[in-house]
Formats: structure tokens, sequence, C-alpha cells
């Protein structure tokens, strides 16, 4: 029998991202919805995500910080970067993010 892999694409470090105004270190060279994966396992893994496109449970508006453009994409096919800010998330991202508490709103939560 042939082993699946690994999970995640190879990475050697963490890069930064904003998830609802909330900064989280993800690795590098994986999708965002890897990314998600990365900071709750179980959650994500049982997510209805198709991974390829089909679902659309996946959507995203992100942009590259401060002064660009924000940008609706798909998770599956996103890949995360340094800097990367996630201002609105779908439905079923933020259930399955639900163990992160974050903010019900896409500002952020003060502290």
């Amino acid at each position: 029998m042939a082993s699946p892999g690994p999970l995640f694409r190879p990475f050697t470090r963490l890069v930064k991202i904003q998830i609802l105004g909330r900064e989280y270190p993800v690795p590098e060279n994986n999708t965002l919805l890897r990314c998600f994966q990365y900071l709750q396992p179980e959650p994500v893994a049982l997510g209805r995500f198709c991974w390829n496109e089909d679902c659309q449970y996946c959507r995203v508006v992100f942009d590259q910080g401060e002064g660009s453009a924000a940008r609706a994409a798909l998770s599956c096919k996103l890949m995360a970067a340094e800097g990367m800010r996630i201002t609105e998330i779908s439905r079923e991202i933020r259930y399955c993010l639900r163990g992160l508490a974050l903010p019900v709103s896409g500002q952020p939560r003060e502290e």
C-alpha cells in the first residue's frame, strides 16, 4: 500500500498571517486552507471542504498588507504569504476555526 505522504508541503519556517485581526504563525509554502488545518487540525479535517475548488466553502477575502487591494479567493488554492491579512471568512471556515475564538465581526476584539 502506498503512503499518502505528508499532510503539509515542505516548509522550513512559519510565516505570520492575520485572521480577522489576530496574528497566527503558519507554515510557508502551503495553501491557506492547509494553514487553517495547521491551526485547528481536527475541525478542518472534518470540515465539508472538497480541496479542489468545487464546493466554494473555503472562500476568503484577503489583502497583502496595508494599502493593498482586497480580493476574494478560495483558500484551497491560495498560498499563504507573510503579512497576508484575511478580513472575511466563510461560515464553514469560521465553524472549523471556532477553537481560535475569532472575533464575531471582521474587526479585532478589544482586549
